[in-house]
């Protein structure tokens, strides 16, 4: 971690201390010769005592001395950061260790995303979290029709998935005012999280500018970026010919047969292209397919980025199916899904769990993605494995997915 070489300096420091200490100590005694300040050295120096005896005791004391100095040090250093409950072991595995992971980008949004960070950041802070900005329901619809600015629910949820001080982080800026609220009833139902990134964005005069602060003002581990620096809206044609306008309409559907984003020619967030271009790792999922994951991938800036990158391009299968968006589907009718939206060529491998286990939640009906049958014809490279939350069969479990991942990385890195 970088502190053996500066221990080993500060050790040597002391040890040429101890030995001119030394020197002027001998000097001294031999020039005192049989005077009477000789019994006054023999007592300083522990003449009496047999010489290894004597050079036990000092080394232990001065290692004793030297232990609890440095701690005493170090108490009054970190002092000022009293939030840090960390050992100090901890704090410069994550300033030093996890500096040195992999540069990797995570593509999409929802809980799926949420989930995939939790895991990623237990190996790396180089990461960048590109969070779809179509969301016009719940809190974040309120804030973008009557601020008009983009959507920041699932920006919020990365960002606390992020955070250093997760889950406490977590609890207060998913916190949702009640509906009865003695503040204001214009609170009502807001998220504390979207309220502190509008409040964010508001200072700062800009949607991209107002989201970086925020990454840093709540000690992101990495970096959460928008895949626009404006809303989109998705609309949805459904197989019985209707079109749908809307995130939150089209997830109360069913029968979905493609998407489409507009504005159609809104360019993408120079930080997420930047972050494309020079990631070891891009990873596209897990979350819902068409509502999360395709409404970034259809923005030409980000096709383009994705096409002319260099790092493997990893799909996450969800585990589990979604009602009304891919009910009955198996990780090669998401791969389908891929296609009909010209769009399967961004993805080198598609991840995909292989236990079927876990307790599912009562009250929502879900199954899950089934690994077969294969697509026909060349296509993106399959692995699968155990990543399912074995407390809730319906989404990943972050450490399992994480672990995939960084094999996946590892194996291409060689």
């Amino acid at each position: 971690m970088g502190l053996k070489r500066w221990l080993l300096l500060a050790f040597l420091g002391e040890l040429c201390i101890a030995v001119a200490g030394f020197l002027v100590l001998r000097q001294v005694y031999r020039e005192a010769g049989d005077t009477a300040i000789s019994p006054v050295l023999d007592l300083l120096t522990l003449s009496f005592l047999p010489i290894w005896f004597r050079g036990a005791l000092l080394l232990a004391v001065g290692i004793a001395l030297f232990w609890w100095g440095f701690r005493r040090i170090l108490g009054v250093l970190l002092e000022p950061f009293p939030a840090r409950r960390e050992p100090l072991v901890e704090l410069v595995y994550q300033t030093r260790y996890l500096a040195r992971g992999p540069r990797i980008v995570a593509i999409g949004g929802g809980t799926g995303l949420s989930t995939l960070l939790r895991g990623l950041k237990e190996h790396t802070s180089n990461i960048t979290a590109v969070v779809t900005v179509a969301d016009d329901g719940g809190s974040s619809g309120k804030l973008r029709e009557g601020l008009g600015i983009a959507p920041m629910g699932d920006i919020r949820n990365c960002i606390a998935a992020l955070a250093d001080t997760e889950p406490l982080m977590t609890r207060l800026l998913q916190y949702r005012f009640p509906e009865e609220t003695p503040l204001s009833p214009g609170l009502a139902g807001h998220a504390f999280g979207n309220l502190l990134i509008a409040a964010m964005i508001a200072i700062e005069g800009d949607f991209e500018e107002g989201v970086r602060q925020s990454n840093r003002v709540l000690a992101v581990r990495g970096q959460v970026v928008p895949v626009a620096p404006a809303a989109l809206t998705l609309h949805a044609e459904l197989v019985d010919g209707r079109t749908i306008e809307g995130q939150s309409k089209i997830t109360r559907a069913s029968g979905i047969r493609r998407v489409w984003v507009t504005p159609e020619k809104l360019s993408a967030s120079s930080e997420a292209i930047e972050a494309i271009e020079s990631a070891e790792i891009i990873v596209i999922g897990p979350g819902s397919l068409y509502t999360s994951i395709l409404p970034s991938l259809l923005l030409p800036d980000v096709r383009a980025a994705l096409a002319a990158a260099t790092a493997p391009r990893v799909l996450v299968c969800n585990v589990a199916t979604q009602r009304g968006e891919t009910e009955g589907y198996s990780y090669a009718d998401h791969v389908g899904a891929l296609a009909s939206h010209g769009v399967a060529d961004l993805v080198d491998v598609v991840l995909a769990n292989d236990n079927p286990g876990g307790r599912a939640p009562a009250g929502y009906p879900a199954e899950p993605v089934r690994l077969s049958p294969a697509p026909e014809g060349p296509g993106p490279r399959v692995v699968t494995g155990d990543m399912v939350d074995e407390q809730n069969a319906h989404h990943h479990d972050p450490a399992k997915l994480a672990m995939a991942l960084m094999r996946l990385y590892e194996e291409r890195a060689g």
